[in-house]
């Protein structure tokens, strides 16, 4: 089945936020690996997320450098991440994540 750029993007989107908000990537790196998305695409996600009102911030790391830190969700406006939860399973298998 043929899953549309917009479903599988707004999917990325919210896979990235719970992944996240679950604490299980909350870098770039961390998003990278536990996705497989390029660099960039994991970047242009992120910037993404305010598009659905999904406020997502970064944290410095006390004291730290060259932008280490990590990312967290601050407000999911009108997403509902319970749905999420239940539906990881397809949204991990339309974008073809482990």
């Amino acid at each position: 089945m043929e899953i549309s750029k917009t479903k599988s993007s707004f999917y990325r989107r919210l896979y990235v936020a719970w992944l996240i908000d679950s604490q299980a990537a909350t870098s770039v790196p961390a998003l990278m690996e536990a996705t497989g998305m390029p660099r960039r695409t994991a970047q242009d996600t992120l910037a993404a997320l305010a598009d659905l009102d999904i406020v997502c911030t970064f944290e410095q790391q006390e004291g730290a450098r060259n932008h280490a830190g990590h990312y967290r969700i601050k407000d999911w406006g009108a997403i509902d991440r319970q749905w999420i939860e239940r539906h990881l399973n397809q949204i991990r298998k339309v974008l073809g994540y482990p």
